[in-house]
């Protein structure tokens, strides 16, 4: 992903950080005090669950976005009318609860993750997890350079994530199967977030995300080019948000090929 040329007019990077940290956290100021009602289940059209604080937290996230960048539409997951719809020349992208099924059983790896794009290039990225008190952005303060784990490229070393596995296709099944034969250890989290997020911190070697929305990995992407990662789609090109899958971090290319291989 080549980082686009700014467009005029638009708030500086650093600006829209700012906006950004508000944004959340109003949001986390609400789901901190959220009764256990916001997370009863329903299931959406597509059959994945979804929870009255889902769309709570977008709710909140999106009315400050639009008050501070009226000129910036957000695009949310719970909002979005035509999932699959062009992106905006540049938009916020937001996944108001990344792992709702964690959230909804308690568990803590689940995140608010909130990007923004520009010509479909994630140019800043914020991942907030409630429940373990952390948050991640891009920004100056960001680490500038990757520290290489113990894998060092090779994936018979690496510990790889894998998120999105739900879709059951003969292909996925066979690239899973691979992954699983040539990696050193899989690590199932349940949040594209908080995978990208861990290729971007370190204590994962790479991460492997299936059928990804925008929402879903903007923000982590954005964590991981920043540090210097590769983040590559289903031919070991530079990701975009069309792509079937996303491999991230420093055994991304291996990664790549063992999903073309058929």
């Amino acid at each position: 992903m080549p980082e686009p040329h700014r467009r005029r007019g638009l708030p500086a990077l650093h600006e829209l950080l700012a906006v950004a940290e508000e944004a959340v956290d109003e949001a986390v100021r609400w789901l901190s005090s959220a009764g256990e009602e916001w997370s009863a289940t329903r299931l959406k059209a597509s059959g994945e669950e979804v929870t009255d604080a889902d769309v709570e937290v977008e709710a909140r996230v999106t009315r400050v976005l639009q008050a501070r960048t009226p000129e910036i539409p957000v695009v949310g997951e719970e909002s979005a009318t035509v999932p699959d719809a062009p992106l905006p020349p540049c938009c916020w992208l937001l996944d108001p609860i990344d792992g709702t099924m964690n959230y909804t059983r308690g568990a803590p790896m689940y995140a608010i993750s909130l990007a923004y794009v520009e010509e479909g290039v994630p140019l800043l990225g914020l991942v907030h997890a409630p429940s373990l008190g952390r948050r991640w952005s891009t920004g100056p303060t960001a680490p500038g350079s990757v520290t290489k784990g113990a894998a060092d490229g090779q994936l018979r070393r690496a510990v790889v994530a894998v998120s999105g596995t739900g879709s059951g296709s003969a292909h996925t099944r066979r690239f899973l199967s691979r992954v699983q034969d040539e990696a050193y250890r899989l690590r199932m989290q349940g949040s594209m977030a908080l995978d990208l997020v861990g290729v971007a911190e370190g204590w994962l070697d790479a991460c492997v995300c299936i059928a990804p929305k925008p929402w879903d990995v903007a923000a982590g992407v954005a964590l991981c080019l920043e540090r210097g990662y590769a983040v590559l789609g289903a031919e070991g090109r530079a990701f975009s948000f069309d792509s079937p899958v996303l491999v991230a971090g420093d055994p991304a290319l291996a990664l790549a090929d063992l999903w073309g291989g058929r």
